[in-house]
């Protein structure tokens, strides 16, 4: 994904209500939908390889989406697979749709 893709595509999926409740939320939604994005169309194919390329993803696009790495506790720095699934199992399908398809 280029680099002028990108503000784009993060002002499309600000569209896409947040279902979650706020208190305890880590990443912001747009972060874990555009890392969840270049996953897939990097080719990841299924949830566990979506995680595994957020967890390969470079430093510099963590940053660029809102999750910037902690050098004290790496592993945490980036969603996890059950996030990541918990998330597109609630999201509202068509309202992704939508703001993907505008």
């Amino acid at each position: 994904m280029s680099g002028s893709d990108l503000p784009d595509l993060l002002e499309r999926l600000a569209q896409v209500p947040d279902p979650r409740d706020p208190r305890g939320v880590r990443h912001p939604l747009v972060t874990l939908l555009a890392l969840t994005a270049c996953a897939v169309l990097a080719g990841a194919r299924s949830l566990l390889a979506v995680s595994e390329r957020v967890a390969d993803a470079p430093s510099a696009l963590l940053e660029r989406l809102g999750t910037a790495a902690d050098p004290l506790v790496p592993k945490r720095s980036w969603p996890a697979e059950s996030t990541i699934r918990r998330l597109l199992a609630r999201i509202d399908a068509d309202a992704l749709d939508r703001a993907v398809g505008a």
